[in-house]
C-alpha cells in the first residue's frame, strides 16, 4: 500500500514539474535529485571497498549538469584527468583506480544523464515527460506480472525479485503506451517509429533498473536509501531514468 500511495503523490508532482515548471525551478529540481542520488551512490561506493568521491564529485557534477552543451565533452575528459590526479594520494595504490573509476563514473551516470533530461526538455517536454512515464508503466506492468505470474527469474544473483514474465510484460505495456502517447500528440509520427523508440527506452530503463540492483547486491543492502516509503532512495526511483534520457535524446538526435 505505501508503495501504491507513494507512486499516486510522485508521478503527478513529476509530470507538473516536467510540464509546467519554470526553468529554474525544473533545473533546481533536477540538480537536487542529481545530488541526492549521488550521495547515495557514494554510500554504495563506501561498501564497496572504494573511497567515497568526496566534495570534488558533488561540484563536477553540477557543473557538468549546467555547463553549455558544446563543452559537455571537454568537461568529461578534463574530469577522467583530474579523477587520475586526486587518485594519485590514495594508499596504497592499488585503490587509486577503483578511486578514480567511482568518481567518473558516479558523475557520468547521474549528472550527465540528468544533462541529457535538460537537453530533452528543451527539445520538447513532452518527451521527457516520456521518458519517465514509459518507465513508470513499464515498472507498474512488471511488478504486477511477477507477482501474479513470474515463476522463471531474470537475474536470480542480481535481483532475486525480477522475473521473465515481469519484464515481457514491461515491455508490452511500454509498446501499448508509446503508440498511445504518441497517438495523442504527434498523430502523424508512422507506428515503427513509435514502437522502436517505446522498446528502446523500455530496454534501457529494464538494464539501468539491474545495473543499480547489482551496485545494491554488490555493496550488500536492499535500497539505496529511505526517502520514498516503498520504493526506498531517490537512486531507486530514478535508476530507470537515468538510462533511458540518454538513450531517448540520441534516439531522437539521430531519428531526426
Amino acid at each position: 500500500m505505501k508503495r501504491i500511495l507513494t507512486a499516486l503523490l510522485l508521478a503527478p508532482a513529476a509530470a507538473a514539474l516536467v510540464l509546467w515548471a519554470p526553468p529554474w525551478a525544473f533545473h533546481s529540481a533536477a540538480g537536487l535529485i542529481a545530488l541526492l542520488s549521488y550521495w547515495e551512490y557514494s554510500r554504495l561506493v563506501e561498501r564497496h571497498g572504494v573511497a567515497p568521491p568526496g566534495p570534488v564529485g558533488y561540484a563536477a557534477g553540477l557543473l557538468l549538469l549546467l555547463a553549455p552543451a558544446e563543452i559537455a565533452w571537454w568537461l568529461v575528459s578534463l574530469l577522467a584527468l583530474l579523477a587520475l590526479t586526486l587518485a594519485l594520494r590514495v594508499r596504497p595504490l592499488a585503490g587509486a583506480l577503483p578511486r578514480a573509476a567511482a568518481l567518473l563514473l558516479g558523475v557520468v551516470y547521474i549528472f550527465g544523464a540528468w544533462r541529457s533530461g535538460l537537453a530533452l526538455r528543451e527539445l520538447d517536454r513532452w518527451w521527457l515527460l516520456f521518458a519517465l512515464a514509459v518507465n513508470w508503466v513499464g515498472d507498474t506492468a512488471a511488478y504486477y506480472a511477477g507477482r501474479w505470474f513470474g515463476c522463471r527469474k531474470l537475474a536470480p544473483e542480481i535481483s532475486p525479485a525480477k522475473t521473465w514474465a515481469g519484464a515481457v510484460a514491461s515491455a508490452a505495456a511500454a509498446l501499448v503506451f508509446g503508440w498511445a502517447y504518441a497517438r495523442a500528440l504527434w498523430p502523424s509520427m508512422n507506428l515503427p517509429r513509435v514502437l522502436m523508440i517505446a522498446a528502446a527506452c523500455n530496454l534501457a530503463g529494464q538494464v539501468g533498473d539491474l545495473a543499480e540492483s547489482a551496485l545494491k547486491r554488490g555493496a550488500g543492502v536492499k535500497d539505496s536509501g529511505a526517502l520514498f516509503p516503498g520504493h526506498g532512495g531517490c537512486l531507486d526511483r530514478t535508476d530507470s531514468p537515468l538510462f533511458t534520457m540518454p538513450v531517448l535524446y540520441g534516439l531522437l538526435r539521430w531519428l531526426g
